[in-house]
């Protein structure tokens, strides 16, 4: 900058003074601070240093084994048994004769209260009726007065037969026989006046059984409707071509009760483990005389029953479509609806329900949102809470315009 330019600029700046220091005015400035810091413990076994760091980490003393290893190891997952007394309040013994044979039929209740439904259940071939246990506690959850009964079928469970026949007859004829007549002597043992309001619940084999007794109507109106959970005439038919193959590929044996348990779960064949606790033992049986590697085997030998296997599910759609009654139909997949299905669910003569997360026993897996699917059925088929129109008659007894 030249001396013409300085001598331009300079008088135009203002003349700014730097302040005067002052020592007090520094003083009332000063933030307020605490006295003190509330004192902390001190650990006498070890210095300051030890307990916290010029950052403020915290740093553990010896004594107080932060980083030990814990002691023993971690617990796994429980196999136990659980009783069916979790589940329901009494079981039955309801003999019946049948020529020279006797039949102990077993079952599992909870009897309804008041006017409240009566969830008639019925399990798969080679299951037992403690696969409805989880799903009868999830329903009265949700409707605390509805009753549960869930039957044995012969074969299977606690169910005997005497004396032992060599081919058992499974048939879908005996079969029904076999559920109408304990539906009649519980009605007896539990001096009920009337039967109450039912919901027919069957699974797989369970399902052609229930659609079955349905389709026959001998249980009258006091049938509401009934649901079939995961079994289709189609697709029923199509798995039989394999069942020996997939039963050639199951134990024989387990070396014990948990171990069957586990079996069930690691196959993924029950995917929730209360269920399997709670299902499995009523499938196995304690052979003293095998060896300690099997000595816990199937109750039924699904192989034997093969000469049943057709009869069971030829005409399940049709029977399931033209029995009175509302219908559910509760699957795992869709591809598992055959065409006499899809028409009829096109048309809506029934409701369809699918849980695509669940497998096979897909009220042991899913046993709470079942449970939700059969209440919210029962609630649609009350016929308690219809209100009706008054009768013409009626209206123009009492002098009313028409």
């Amino acid at each position: 900058m030249s001396d013409l330019q300085r001598s331009f600029v300079k008088p135009k700046l203002p003349k700014f003074a730097p302040p005067e220091f002052n020592e007090a005015d520094e003083e009332e400035e000063e933030i307020d601070m605490p006295s003190e810091l509330p004192d902390l413990p001190i650990d006498d076994d070890s210095s300051s240093a030890s307990s916290a760091s010029s950052t403020g980490t915290i740093i553990p003393s010896s004594n107080q084994n932060l980083f030990a290893r814990p002691q023993g190891v971690p617990n796994k997952r429980t196999m136990d048994q659980i009783p069916w007394t979790t589940y329901f309040e009494r079981e039955l013994f309801l003999e019946r004769k049948l020529g020279a044979e006797t039949i102990m039929h077993h079952a599992y209740l909870t009897s309804p209260v008041g006017s409240a439904p009566l969830f008639i259940t019925h399990h798969g071939a080679g299951s037992s009726g403690l696969s409805f246990a989880v799903l009868t506690s999830e329903i009265r959850k949700k409707l605390p007065s509805a009753g549960v009964l869930s039957l044995d079928a012969r074969g299977h469970g606690s169910t005997d037969i005497s004396p032992e026949a060599e081919l058992l007859d499974l048939s879908l004829e005996t079969l029904s026989s076999d559920l109408l007549y304990v539906i009649e002597a519980t009605k007896d043992k539990m001096r009920w006046k009337q039967l109450p309001p039912l919901v027919l619940v069957g699974h797989s084999l369970g399902g052609a059984v229930i659609t079955d007794v349905a389709k026959g109507g001998k249980l009258g109106n006091s049938v509401l409707g009934y649901a079939v959970l995961d079994v289709v005439e189609g697709s029923a038919m199509d798995a039989l071509q394999s069942m020996q193959t997939y039963l050639s590929t199951r134990p024989l044996g387990f070396p014990s009760l948990q171990s069957g348990i586990e079996w069930h779960m690691r196959s993924r064949t029950i995917r929730n483990s209360l269920s399997a606790r709670t299902s499995v033992p009523g499938l196995l049986k304690h052979n003293e005389e095998a060896s300690g590697s099997r000595s816990w085997t199937w109750r039924t030998n699904l192989g034997a029953t093969q000469p049943f296997w057709e009869g069971w599910f030829v005409g399940l759609s049709k029977k399931f479509l033209e029995a009175r009654g509302g219908k559910l139909l509760l699957l795992a997949g869709t591809d598992r609806l055959d065409k006499e299905l899809t028409i009829g669910q096109m048309q809506g003569k029934y409701a369809l329900q699918v849980f695509p997360e669940a497998g096979h026993f897909v009220h042991e897996d899913l046993p709470e949102k079942t449970a939700m699917v059969l209440v919210d059925f029962y609630s649609r088929n009350d016929r308690s809470a219809l209100i009706l129109p008054p009768k013409v008659s009626d209206l123009i007894r009492a002098g009313k315009r028409v």
